[in-house]
């Protein structure tokens, strides 16, 4: 049986297999990466700031707007993006061009709720489309993780209960805290992506099998989780061979590998 599957979380910023290639050629590597591995849609996530080795959004939204494979997640940023940005966000989901917005806790010093945020916020809630959230490790010595831990999100969720939040790479490593503000929390979901640098080990692989069992048995039945890599960070195939050990039900795969991105995204 085909398994249909979105990537809810990948990049073309300039690191790693991406290095110094022409924005078409990332683009290329993506679809590439994606058709060798049976991946049916993957959503880019713009960065937080935008410079030679990151494009901004309107950038990638021209790359690949005759591909219906990738949609786009624009990142914002309070200390790289002004109001101008704000108006340029709202035209694009007037036109459905983007498909929600992404903010950067940690490798931004500031918290989630931080009121800067809330015209981002305000924007997700009047079109309908969910708040993406880095949560844990920023692997960058630059990072403050504090501002990254998903407790945090519990204060964005309670004040903005209209509000539809994905806590990314499930807070990792904070796991058990994601799990509570995702029972606690109705309006909050979470991406398993970036858990990972590179292909798994086999010894890393069985420990978060763990953690997502476990995460799973707490929270309940699968409706808040989405498959996401993190690709390029993360390899595409050693992922999809990571969430085959997952002990699933069909009908709770198929949550997990796309049904929930396609009811959040609206793909």
């Amino acid at each position: 049986m085909t398994q249909t599957i979105i990537d809810c979380h990948v990049h073309i910023n300039g690191y790693e297999s991406l290095k110094n290639l022409p924005l078409k050629e990332r683009i290329e590597s993506l679809s590439n990466t994606m058709q060798s591995n049976n991946v049916d849609q993957a959503i880019i996530l713009s960065s937080y700031t935008i410079n030679e080795e990151r494009p901004s959004t309107g950038q990638i939204l021209s790359a690949t707007e005759n591909n219906e494979k990738i949609k786009v997640v624009a990142g914002y940023s309070i200390s790289n993006h002004d109001e101008s940005s704000i108006k340029e966000y709202e035209e694009y989901l007037k036109n459905g061009k983007i498909k929600g917005l992404k903010i950067y806790p940690g490798y931004e010093h500031y918290y989630p709720y931080d009121p800067k945020y809330q015209k981002v916020i305000d924007l997700c809630i009047e079109y309908d489309v969910p708040l993406m959230i880095h949560t844990g490790d920023t692997y960058t010595p630059k990072g403050k993780v504090r501002f990254a831990h998903p407790i945090n999100v519990d204060d964005v969720a309670v004040d903005n209960p209209e509000l539809k939040i994905i806590i990314c790479h499930l807070g990792n490593p904070w796991f058990l805290d994601c799990q509570e503000i995702i029972y606690k929390n109705k309006n909050v979901y979470a991406d398993i992506s970036g858990l990972v640098l590179g292909d798994f080990t086999e010894f890393y692989e069985k420990y978060l099998v763990g953690k997502i069992t476990d995460f799973l048995n707490y929270a309940g039945e699968p409706k808040y989780l989405l498959y996401g890599t993190d690709w390029p960070i993360s390899s595409m195939k050693s992922y999809l061979n990571f969430v085959s050990k997952l002990d699933l039900n069909q009908q709770e795969r198929d949550l997990i590998m796309f049904k929930n991105s396609q009811r959040l995204f609206k793909l």
